[in-house]
């Protein structure tokens, strides 16, 4: 009989110092520094660049349908089977096959920084697209070598600490590439005058493409993680079959007749924050925030309240199981984007946007180490990088594609209307999440990657 990763009260129970410890631990450590290097590219196809857009007088139906950019995401299982398994000489052989994806990966996403950088939407969308484009391929490649990379690093029992360590250095560099990005454009601007200055623009993408050093330095210093040995390929049949079918085949074994919800849910559990956040920016500054407010609000109680989120969602989830935290974070996702809805009654009011980036940056946080711990469970290690790239672009698909039309719904019923409906979208989560708990094995936790 297939089970679902388990999650109960009779989990092994570990001293709080020893609990704790696991996030000094060099593995943590490095989780934390490429978690800032994958989450810094994200927001700047993104949300950041919508709100540059938004201020170079691009209209939100245009902005809503660029968001398709973020689509990258949603297909890198295509390139995951090649990205697990095909070597990249010289790469391969000076550094190991991880760290040689995750090195050619970043330097694809500095290259697109770069050209965005110089290129100003108002001279053409266009150019400044394809950057974003190579940004967004480059950095969903990253996310493939990356979660293969964590979930080789340690055992089981520590994917929920490495989660938590990503996550927390990916939340950070969300902050910087969302409010650094601002502050940083706002000082280069310097008393320039005008709605759009495209320079400050330019020194702000130019220091978050110098900001990807942090993960490249990463991968350098690091050492590449022992892998299973895998059986040699009898033909070119066999090794295609066993890089693009046998990793789908696996799971399907294992899960049988619950894969179906067990996708489900992946499919749809972050799609409130997603679809709710490709207007937050535009929201922003139709509401007449600065950028020197919104990144003073987000660089303080937005980071306080990510770190607060993503150490609290890593830790509860070791000491109360998955699944629960799961719930905890699907309810707080959903309920913090009518505090969005809620502030577009309040105009301009400084006090009322530091209540919900808090908010929504607390959720958020203990949301997303949740998920991650419940999507590295759910692998085998014999194909990390290729079952976790599936989970994780199945998590984007849907909801960037409906987050596409977001714009054209606020032209059409407005702000508040919009933030509400978000909200509304994480009812289907919340019983997906509760089926889920119901289907769980009665008794332990099953080890990520072992039979079912």
């Amino acid at each position: 009989m297939s089970k679902t990763p388990a999650d109960t009260p009779e989990l092994p129970r570990q001293p709080w110092r020893d609990t704790l410890r696991v996030y000094l631990e060099p593995a943590s450590l490095r989780m934390f520094a490429l978690g800032f290097a994958a989450g810094l590219p994200l927001l700047l196809v993104l949300g950041t660049l919508s709100f540059r857009l938004r201020e170079a007088g691009i209209d939100r139906a245009t902005i809503g349908y660029l968001s398709w950019v973020g689509l990258a995401y949603g297909f890198k299982w295509v390139w995951a089977p090649l990205v697990d398994r095909l070597p990249l000489p010289p790469l391969t052989t000076l550094l190991g096959r991880r760290r040689g994806w995750l090195l050619l990966s970043q330097a694809l996403v500095i290259a697109g920084l770069v050209g965005m950088a110089l290129n100003d939407p108002r001279a053409g969308l266009q150019p400044l697209v394809l950057c974003a484009v190579l940004v967004a391929f480059g950095s969903a490649t990253q996310d493939i070598a990356l979660d293969a990379f964590r979930i080789e690093s340690a055992e089981a029992r520590k994917q929920a600490a490495l989660a938590a360590a990503y996550q927390t250095g990916y939340r950070l560099a969300m902050i910087w590439a969302g409010a650094g990005v601002l502050w940083v454009a706002a000082w280069a601007e310097g008393s320039a005058t005008g709605a759009y200055q495209n320079g400050g623009w330019r020194t702000a993408y130019l220091v978050m493409a110098g900001s990807m050093v942090v993960g490249v330095l990463t991968v350098l210093l690091s050492a590449e993680p022992v892998r299973l040995p895998l059986p040699p390929a009898r033909s070119a049949g066999d090794w295609l079959r066993s890089v693009l079918v046998e990793p789908f085949a696996d799971f399907l074994r294992r899960y049988r007749w619950q894969a179906v919800l067990i996708l489900s849910l992946i499919a749809i559990y972050r799609i409130s924050d997603v679809v709710m956040g490709i207007m937050a920016n535009p929201f922003y500054v139709d509401m007449g925030f600065t950028k020197d407010e919104v990144a003073t609000v987000s660089k303080v109680y937005g980071v306080v309240m990510t770190l607060a989120g993503a150490f609290v969602g890593g830790v509860l989830a070791m000491r109360l199981g998955v699944m629960r935290v799961l719930m905890l974070g699907a309810v707080l996702s959903a309920a913090s984007n009518l505090l969005f809805a809620w502030m577009t009654t309040r105009g301009h009011d400084v006090t009322a946007l530091v209540a919900v980036v808090s908010a929504d940056n607390l959720a958020g946080g203990i949301a997303s180490a949740a998920f991650i711990a419940y999507l590295s469970s759910l692998t085998n290690v014999s194909y990390s990088a290729t079952q976790y790239a599936l989970f994780s672009s199945l998590m984007l698909l849907l909801p960037k594609f409906v987050a596409g039309f977001s714009g054209a719904y606020v032209e059409a019923y407005g702000y508040a209307s919009f933030f509400t409906g978000t909200a509304l979208l994480g009812v289907p989560v919340l019983v997906l999440v509760a089926l889920a708990m119901r289907m769980a094995a009665p008794t332990a936790e099953r080890p990520a990657g072992s039979p079912a």
